[in-house]
């Protein structure tokens, strides 16, 4: 009986070591490492903003404030006849809520002391112009001497421009990175006799808006975004990694 189960033993044991083998080799080849190749694409399109935002401030003065808003709204009313005149929709003009402070005279006497006498009350307007007319919207911007001649002192910040369809060009731009990365790790690749694999992992970089061909910005961790050029460049880069066969 002995000698009958001796073969079955044996073939038992070389069935176990067989699969232990195969265990072995199976936890090397996962945990053995692996070629990759890390390849950064980039992607950079030049583009016209197609929003100009528009903002400028008047104010007037008065003894008392009831005086100071007077004196605001007669000028609220020649503002408002301007941008009529210069075919300024109403939808894209906002008057903003008007802001009182009080005013202060300040003055050296006879003995060269220093002094700050109350002296009325100011109020103030800041006017807001949203518009895909840009032409137009800057046109206005560089000529407001009209309303000068009419008293009304304006202070006249810098027009800003944005762009609409900006998530659409990111994700066109993404794509094109990608495709640039893969490109180029395609070209490595082959070039060391190898075969480029699967995609591992890819991660996107900062996305950049900025002035083209100047110097006067420069590229943030945080992502520039320019505001002050119409014409403006957008660029992203992507890494990914690949297996090498």
């Amino acid at each position: 009986m002995k000698n009958k189960w001796v073969p079955i033993a044996i073939i038992a044991s070389i069935g176990l070591f067989l699969a232990a083998i195969a265990i072995g080799v199976a936890y090397y080849q996962t945990k053995k490492p692996q070629k990759t190749v890390s390849i950064v694409g980039l992607a950079e399109k030049d583009f016209t903003s197609d929003l100009i935002v528009w903002e400028f401030e008047f104010s007037a003065k008065g003894a008392d404030m009831k005086e100071a808003y007077a004196n605001l709204k007669e000028q609220s009313e020649v503002v408002k006849a301007y941008l009529k005149k210069a075919n300024i929709p109403e939808k894209e003009i906002d008057f903003k809520k008007v802001s009182t402070r009080t005013n202060y005279r300040s003055f050296y006497d006879a003995n060269n002391r220093w002094h700050e006498e109350f002296d009325g009350y100011i109020a103030e307007q800041v006017v807001r112009i949203e518009s895909h007319d840009i032409d137009k919207v800057e046109a206005l911007t560089r000529d407001i001497s009209e309303l000068y001649d009419q008293n009304i002192m304006i202070e006249n910040h810098n027009p800003e421009y944005y762009y609409t369809k900006l998530a659409d060009l990111k994700l066109q731009m993404l794509a094109e990175a990608s495709q640039d990365a893969k490109n180029r790790a395609e070209t490595i690749t082959k070039s060391a006799g190898a075969k480029l694999g699967d995609l591992k992992s890819a991660n996107m970089g900062v996305f950049q808006i900025t002035k083209p061909n100047s110097s006067e910005e420069d590229y943030t961790w945080g992502g520039a975004f320019n505001t002050s050029s119409k014409e403006k460049r957008a660029s992203i880069n992507m890494r990914l990694t690949y297996y090498v066969k």
